[in-house]
C-alpha cells in the first residue's frame, strides 16, 4: 500500500455533517512493523461488512483508521458519519442516533433524520463508544441486532444498512466486568478488533511523520521552514509521546509558527511539558546560537549561495540587523 496524505486527527463532533468519500485518500504514514500490522488488518476487513472495533490510546489515529476502512470498502461512495459518544447529551441520545418526528418533544419543531439514517449505505463511526450511557447502549444494541430503528415520536420501524465502526481508548472487557458496559453490546462490537500501537512503539515512523506535519504547518501558516536538524529529530524520536500522533503534530505546528527561517525552531523543554509562552531571553539565546551556527557552517560568509543568510532563509540585510541586535561580531578567531 502506498503512502498517501495524513488527515488531521481531531475528535469527531456530533454536529458534523456526513462526509462523502469518493476514493481512498488517507492512510497512516510510516513503515514500522507495528503499523504494517494495522494496514494488513484494514486491508483484510475493509471489503467486508463486518463490524470493527478500533482500540488505542488517545491521539493514535482511530478515526483515521475508520476512514481508511470506509474508503477501501464498497461503501466508499456513501456517507461516512462520525459521532462522538462522549458528546451526546443524555436527554437527546435517541434523537441524535435515530432521529425524531415533529412534536416528539418540546423543541422538536420539525422532523430530524438521525445518524443511522444519515449514514445510509455508508459507515457510522462511533468514537469513544466506551463513554456511551447505559440507556443509550440498550437502544444501540437493538439497532445492531435487528437492523431497524424507530424515530422518537413514531411507532414505525425504519430499516438501516449502515456499517458500524466503533472506537475507544478504554478496556471494554474491564468495563464489562465492572458493570459499566453491556456484555452483549461488547460482543456485538468486538467482531474484528484492531489495536493501534502508541507512537512510542513505532519510533521509526516519527521522522517521516514529523516532516509531514512540518510541510502541512508551513503551508498553513505561510512559513518557509522545510528542514529539521538532526539533534532536534533525535529529541523527537526519543520522546515517549503520551499524546501520541496528535501531540507530535501540535509540537511541530508550534515550532513552525515560531520559525523565522528554513530550519525548524525547536525547544526541547516543550517535550517536558514546559510553559506555553517562552521567555524572550530563551528565544533570543536560541536565535543567536542559530545565527552563529549558520555563520560557522558558511565559513563566515553572509551573502551568496551557501552563505549564512541563504542557510537561514533570510535577506542578508535582515540577517545583519539580527546580528547587531544579538551583538554578534567578527574577531580574529571568527564570529562570536
Amino acid at each position: 500500500m502506498s503512502v498517501a496524505k495524513m488527515v488531521a486527527l481531531t475528535k469527531s463532533e456530533v454536529g458534523r455533517k456526513p462526509v462523502l468519500m469518493s476514493a481512498p485518500t488517507s492512510i497512516l504514514i510510516g513503515t514500522s512493523p507495528a503499523l504494517d500490522a494495522v494496514r494488513r488488518a484494514v486491508t483484510q476487513v475493509a471489503p467486508t461488512d463486518a463490524t470493527v472495533l478500533i482500540l488505542g490510546e488517545t491521539g493514535t489515529g482511530k478515526e483515521l483508521i475508520a476512514r481508511a476502512i470506509h474508503e477501501q470498502s464498497a461503501r466508499r461512495d456513501s456517507p461516512f458519519v462520525p459521532v462522538s459518544c462522549a458528546a451526546l447529551a443524555p436527554g437527546l441520545i435517541a434523537s441524535e442516533l435515530f432521529g425524531h418526528e415533529t412534536g416528539a418533544f418540546t423543541g422538536a419543531l420539525k422532523r430530524r433524520i438521525g445518524r443511522f439514517e444519515q449514514a445510509g449505505g455508508g459507515t457510522l463511526f462511533l468514537d469513544e463508544v466506551g463513554e456511551m450511557p447505559a440507556d443509550a447502549q440498550a437502544m444501540f444494541l437493538r439497532a445492531l441486532q435487528e437492523r431497524v430503528i424507530e424515530r422518537v415520536g413514531s411507532g414505525d420501524v425504519v430499516p438501516v444498512n449502515a456499517r458500524i465502526v466503533a472506537a475507544t481508548n478504554r478496556d471494554l472487557a474491564t468495563e464489562v466486568a465492572a458493570g459499566r458496559f453491556r456484555a452483549d453490546l461488547f460482543y456485538r462490537l468486538n467482531v474484528f478488533p484492531i489495536a493501534l500501537p502508541p507512537l512510542r512503539e513505532r519510533r521509526t515512523d516519527i521522522p517521516e511523520l514529523a516532516m509531514h506535519f512540518l510541510r502541512l504547518a508551513a503551508s498553513k501558516h505561510g512559513r518557509a521552514v522545510d528542514r529539521i536538524r538532526a539533534d532536534t529529530m533525535n529529541s523527537l524520536t526519543a520522546h515517549d509521546w503520551p499524546g501520541n500522533i496528535r501531540e507530535l503534530q501540535n509540537v511541530i505546528e508550534r515550532a513552525v509558527i515560531v520559525s523565522s527561517w528554513y530550519e525548524l525552531a525547536f525547544d526541547p523543554g516543550w517535550l517536558a511539558g514546559g510553559s506555553t509562552v517562552e521567555t524572550a531571553k530563551t528565544w533570543a539565546a536560541q536565535e543567536r546560537q542559530r545565527i552563529l551556527d549558520a555563520l560557522r557552517s558558511a565559513a563566515g560568509r553572509v551573502y551568496g549561495p551557501g552563505g549564512a543568510a541563504h542557510r537561514l532563509g533570510l535577506n542578508p540585510t535582515t540577517l545583519y540587523g539580527k546580528m547587531r541586535k544579538h551583538g554578534i561580531e567578527r574577531n580574529d578567531s571568527g564570529w562570536k
